[in-house]
């Protein structure tokens, strides 16, 4: 985790839910099935001025010769976060949040490869703490690439029961300790909130959301889990 979200809000919609202005200038919209690479909206505070902006899903160190030369480093971990060197610049100064409706899961070893959607019972976006930082292409004349990465830790509760990793979530009362840039010891704030926790809930939802292909608004609608294998079997057998 996370490797796959959802974000049914528009940039629109998710500025007034994030108290911030829409800058993304029409280069992202609602998306049922994100994955690593894709421009996906992030919100992230400069001076008096909270926005929402466009970058790319997959953290490119700036010291990278080229985008794309390994896998995408879509999460950072939040034990390593302020040590690790890829990271720790960013941990410091560039932090962000990823909206989402909620995040896709999946547990080991299940041969059915049933999803399962880690969202808000109440349906507002939540808010995965995120780290950014900007890549400068070899023509000075070509603009920056700004990537990111979702912040990890070990999953709680029932989350654990689905996968032993998940995105650290943060209630609102967190927003902007994580978004100031001026602060730069964030080990509180890479705590599990309690308050954010319980208000999420988790769902089966379609095995359509195993390809990538597919993407729409009824992958995120609850449905009954497909059965195990071995059930399969005894069903045909009866």
């Amino acid at each position: 985790m996370c490797g796959r979200y959802a974000v049914r809000q528009d940039p629109a919609a998710l500025a007034e839910e994030f108290d911030a202005v829409d800058r993304t200038d029409g280069s992202v919209e609602p998306d049922f099935n994100v994955t690593p690479t894709k421009t996906v909206p992030i919100v992230v505070q400069r001076g008096a001025e909270r926005s929402v902006r466009p970058v790319r899903w997959g953290f490119v160190p700036p010291w990278a010769k080229e985008v794309g030369s390994g896998p995408p480093m879509i999460n950072a971990r939040a034990e390593t976060i302020t040590s690790k060197p890829v990271y720790a610049e960013s941990a410091a100064r560039r932090r962000c949040l990823v909206p989402a409706t909620g995040w896709y899961e999946w547990q080991p070893g299940d041969r059915r490869r049933q999803p399962y959607l880690c969202t808000r019972g109440d349906g507002a976006s939540l808010a995965m703490a995120a780290v950014f930082t900007a890549w400068w292409p070899p023509n000075p004349t070509d603009p920056p690439l700004v990537s990111c990465a979702v912040v990890t830790t070990d999953a709680v509760g029932e989350f654990a029961d689905i996968h032993h990793r998940m995105p650290l979530v943060l209630s609102e009362d967190r927003w902007a300790d994580w978004l100031d840039p001026q602060r730069t010891e964030i080990t509180e704030l890479l705590k599990p909130s309690d308050r954010a926790l319980a208000e999420l809930e988790i769902r089966p939802v379609s095995s359509e959301v195993n390809s990538m292909r597919n993407n729409r608004p009824e992958l995120l609608d609850r449905v009954e889990p497909a059965p195990e294998p071995a059930e399969q079997v005894a069903l045909f057998e009866s």
